[in-house]
């Protein structure tokens, strides 16, 4: 539309610069702050409070794989124990490189099985990550980027198979999921102190079984983000309807 009431925009390109008389709202799946002198409205990862022009969702809500873990329990523990070491899968080289120092270091324990295109060591890149990641203990599930609230699917994805993530990135991950269903490695210096965890994990069956069958979330509603983005759009549309668009609109033309 030339004309559109509504604009939703991301980070591909600057074409709404060019729409001025519309609601405009900034939805991201990537770890970058919405920038609210240019957009009235957004939706991302950061744990904000702005009125009524921000809503937190991460995006992993809204994979299927999300659903799956209501549905975790479902293996033996010879199903668990009985699983290759560690698996790692990414093809992003525009990563923070902790994560090539990580995967060099547990390595010297044991081979972490590399399944995409970054470091891959089984032969080419796996096609199905889920399928890959359940055959394996662990896996190490790093964000590209640590910033607060920004937790994507690398966490949840092994969580959905009964994998146990190794993970680094979001600080304040615990207020989305379990401590106890991972192992967090809080930064470089804190290397050491994860990988001897986990082969204390990988040597004592117990203490593995315990960890792999911890709850994860840290809420149970698993309808709650959907619904919360249902309300917002809602609101923002009634807004428009009964008043028009320059009444919905929150960004200052002046000043």
């Amino acid at each position: 539309s030339d004309k559109p009431d509504y604009l939703i925009g991301s980070l591909n390109g600057r074409r709404h610069i060019y729409y001025t008389d519309c609601v405009k709202i900034f939805a991201c799946g990537e770890n970058v702050c919405p920038d609210f002198n240019e957009y009235d409205y957004a939706v991302a990862f950061d744990h904000l409070e702005f009125g009524d022009r921000y809503l937190r969702v991460p995006l992993y809500a809204f994979y299927g794989s999300y659903r799956q873990l209501a549905e975790r329990g479902g293996k033996t523990d010879e199903q668990l124990l009985k699983r290759r070491f560690c698996s790692f899968v990414a093809s992003n080289p525009q990563r923070d490189p902790i994560v090539f120092e990580f995967v060099r270091r547990l390595s010297e324990y044991k081979q972490v099985d590399c399944g995409g295109r970054l470091m891959n060591n089984v032969g080419g890149g796996v096609k199905d990550k889920l399928a890959f990641c359940a055959n394996y203990k662990f896996n190490v599930a790093f964000e590209n980027s640590s910033s607060s609230g920004y937790t994507t699917e690398k966490l949840m994805e092994p969580l959905a198979v009964e994998s146990v993530p190794i993970y680094w990135g979001n600080p304040l991950v615990e207020r989305d999921f379990c401590p106890d269903c991972m192992v967090r490695v809080a930064g470089a210096v804190d290397i050491d102190r994860a990988v001897k965890e986990i082969i204390r994990l990988d040597r004592d069956d117990a203490a593995y079984l315990k960890r792999v069958r911890s709850p994860c979330l840290a809420g149970t509603d698993l309808d709650a983000y959907e619904r919360r983005l249902d309300g917002f759009l809602v609101r923002i549309c009634e807004r428009v309807l009964a008043d028009g668009v320059a009444a919905a609109r929150r960004r200052n033309f002046y000043g």
